[in-house]
C-alpha cells in the first residue's frame, strides 16, 4: 500500500527561500528498497551548496530532493532485503545522488545499501549528527592519510561538523589537533572541544603559527575544508613529504596546488569509504565503538523542531555562526 511523505524539495536554485515542504507519494518498497520513518535529520555544507547550484554536481530540477543525513526506523522492506527488518533503527549512509534520494523528509525510500544500523542506545538527534562528519574525518585522516599517534594534524575550518569531528578523531588516535577558525569568537569553544592549539586566521598567519607551534617542524597532515588559492600556501605548513587532504571548497575559486615537493595531496570524497559494503562496515564499527567508549561525541549547535524550519536551518548554516552540527527533529 502506497503512503505519502512530507518532503523538502526545491524547484530552482537559490537561497533558503527556494525550499518547500510538499506531500510526495511513495510506492511500496521495490526489491532491494527500504521504507524509513525519519525521526531527525542533519545539515551539511553540501546541502547548502547543492541548493545554490554550487556543489560538484547540479540538481535535477524541478522537484529536487536534498539531504545526506537522517536517522529513523524501518517501516517496511522490499523483496530480497535481508540486512534490515521493520522496527530496526537505522541511519542513512550518505552514499547517493541528492536529487533522487535526498533524505530531508518524514519518510524516505532508500536502497538497502544506503543505510547502516544505528548504534545501540543512540538517540535520533545524535544518530542524525554522527555519520557523515565522523566517517569523513575517519576516512580522510585514518584511511587516506594514515594518521598515527603523535602526528600533528592541522584542521582548517574547525568549527564545522567535520572539523569538530576531526578534532575527536585525531585525539582518539593519539594525534595532536591544531585547528584554524576565522574569528576570535570560536577560539575558546574549540579549546573546550579538544583542540591542542587554535589559530585565528583573521589575525594570525596560519603557516607561521603552525611552524611555531610545532617547533619549526610543521604539520604531518593537513585536513582542509577551504580550498581556493589558500590551499597552495598550506604546503608551507607541512613537513617534508607530508600529506594534505582537501575535502571541501568553502572558497569557490579553483584550488591551487602547493609546490613544496615532496608531499602528497589527496582530493577526498566520502564515497571512497561509504560506496562499498566493506567500507561501510569499517566506518560503522569505528563510529559505533567511539560512541560506546565516549571518545566520539557529536557536537550539536542547534536543534530545530519540525521540517517547516528547514529554511531557518539553512540560514544558520550560511551564517557560519554555529559550532558543530545543525539538526532538525522531524
Amino acid at each position: 500500500m502506497s503512503t505519502s511523505a512530507r518532503t523538502v524539495l526545491f524547484h530552482e536554485i537559490g537561497g533558503p527561500e527556494v525550499l518547500t515542504v510538499e506531500e510526495v507519494g511513495l510506492p511500496d518498497p521495490a526489491p532491494g528498497e527500504v521504507l524509513v520513518r525519519v525521526e531527525a535529520l542533519a545539515l551539511n555544507r553540501a546541502e547548502v551548496l547543492f541548493r545554490a547550484g554550487q556543489y560538484y554536481y547540479q540538481p535535477t530540477l524541478p522537484g529536487s530532493r536534498n539531504g545526506y543525513e537522517a536517522a529513523g526506523e524501518v517501516e517496511a522492506v522490499g523483496e530480497g532485503v535481508t540486512s534490515f527488518a521493520p522496527g530496526d533503527l537505522v541511519m542513512s549512509a550518505g552514499n547517493f545522488e541528492l536529487s533522487a534520494h535526498g533524505v530531508h523528509a518524514d519518510r524516505v525510500l532508500l536502497p538497502d545499501t544506503a543505510l547502516v544500523p544505528r548504534p545501540s542506545g543512540t538517540d535520533a538527534i545524535t544518530a542524525a549528527a554522527v555519520w557523515l562528519t565522523y566517517t569523513t574525518a575517519y576516512g580522510a585522516l585514518v584511511e587516506r592519510a594514515g594518521m598515527t599517534p603523535g602526528d600533528r594534524i592541522l584542521i582548517t575550518g574547525a568549527s564545522s561538523g567535520v572539523g569538530t569531528a576531526a578534532i575527536q578523531v585525531a585525539r582518539r588516535a593519539g594525534a595532536v589537533p591544531i585547528v584554524t577558525t576565522r574569528t576570535e569568537a570560536k577560539r575558546q569553544r574549540l579549546y573546550e572541544l579538544g583542540a591542542e592549539h587554535v589559530i585565528v586566521s583573521e589575525d594570525e598567519d596560519v603557516v607561521k603559527e603552525t611552524k611555531r607551534l610545532t617547533g619549526g617542524r610543521g604539520a604531518d597532515i593537513v585536513l582542509d575544508a577551504i580550498g581556493g588559492a589558500g590551499f597552495a600556501a598550506l604546503g608551507e605548513a607541512v613537513v617534508e613529504d607530508g600529506t594534505l587532504v582537501s575535502y571541501g571548497w568553502l572558497d569557490e575559486q579553483p584550488i591551487l596546488l602547493p609546490r613544496q615537493w615532496p608531499l602528497t595531496v589527496h582530493g577526498y570524497a566520502n564515497f571512497a569509504v561509504t560506496d562499498t559494503e566493506a567500507g561501510r562496515h569499517r566506518a560503522s564499527h569505528y563510529v559505533n565503538s567511539g560512541l560506546t567508549d565516549g571518545t566520539l561525541r557529536p557536537v550539536v549547535a542547534e536543534v530545530f523542531e519540525g521540517l517547516d524550519h528547514i529554511r531557518d536551518a539553512h540560514r544558520l548554516m550560511e551564517s557560519n555562526a554555529q559550532v558543530g552540527k545543525i539538526v532538525v527533529r522531524v
